[in-house]
């Protein structure tokens, strides 16, 4: 995608990003809007105009979560060890809007926005369990409970490979007590303190720890999981072989 670079290069890592269909009726005057804010930010922010009519920006909205038929919409984030979003809670995009919604941020007013579907009905219905933003906490730090997440894409090639693995591995220990074996659409879903940087990332997060998070870069065949799953849970457990992983 060439807006990529522009967004995640460069030395100012504040980047104020505005999507828009460019055949879209409103799109000629949300981006004269836009050009005004961008004066009241420049030298602290990076302003970018995403093109949501562009078929080579697909990635980029599904980065952000953005659909092209949310129409104009805002969105700013800070480029560190990983991106933290931030969301405004207006929908118009005036020059006030947008403008406060830029000193609100550079003014540390703002608090982070985390993707999440809505819970699945059935999230919980097969034995690898289905997690989303919303329910990743209750599940993943239950203190009764040993969690092995998989944060997955749709589109990664590794994880489409890893499928029948897994789904034989959440078949093994579906009436298990205390082990839980679930994943997770990082595409879609996000949630506080984890930074996926590539898929498959596989994460265990052990019973009676709190918020503890050991990654796993063990082996991927059933044996491995097994192995990882019924030993000591902790980072001794861990086989520290290179695992395949597409980048984000």
């Amino acid at each position: 995608d060439e807006t990529a670079p522009t967004i995640f290069g460069g030395d100012i890592k504040s980047h104020f990003l505005v999507f828009s269909d460019s055949s879209s009726e409103t799109n000629k005057a949300t981006l004269a809007t836009f050009r005004k804010v961008s004066k009241t930010v420049a030298g602290k922010m990076i302003c970018v105009y995403v093109d949501t009519g562009k078929a080579d920006n697909g990635r980029i909205l599904e980065f952000f979560g953005i659909k092209k038929d949310m129409g104009d919409v805002a969105r700013i984030i800070l480029l560190g060890e990983g991106v933290d979003k931030y969301a405004p809670d207006f929908t118009e995009m005036t020059e006030e809007n947008l403008a406060k919604f830029g000193a609100d941020y550079l003014a540390g007013n703002l608090k982070k926005h985390l993707n999440s579907e809505e819970i699945p009905e059935d999230w919980d219905a097969k034995p690898v369990k289905v997690l989303v933003g919303k329910n990743f906490a209750d599940v993943v730090y239950n203190a009764e409970k040993d969690v092995l997440v998989e944060f997955y894409a749709p589109w990664c090639g590794h994880c489409k490979q890893l499928a029948p693995i897994y789904d034989e591995l959440g078949e093994k220990y579906k009436d298990h007590p205390s082990i839980v074996i679930a994943k997770m659409d990082s595409t879609a879903n996000e949630v506080e303190d984890i930074n996926i940087r590539g898929f498959p990332t596989i994460k265990f997060f052990p019973k009676g720890a709190e918020n503890k998070v050991v990654d796993y870069n063990g082996g991927r065949t059933l044996e491995d999981f097994v192995s990882f799953l019924d030993g000591t849970h902790d980072e001794d457990a861990e086989d520290k072989k290179d695992s395949a992983k597409d980048e984000l």
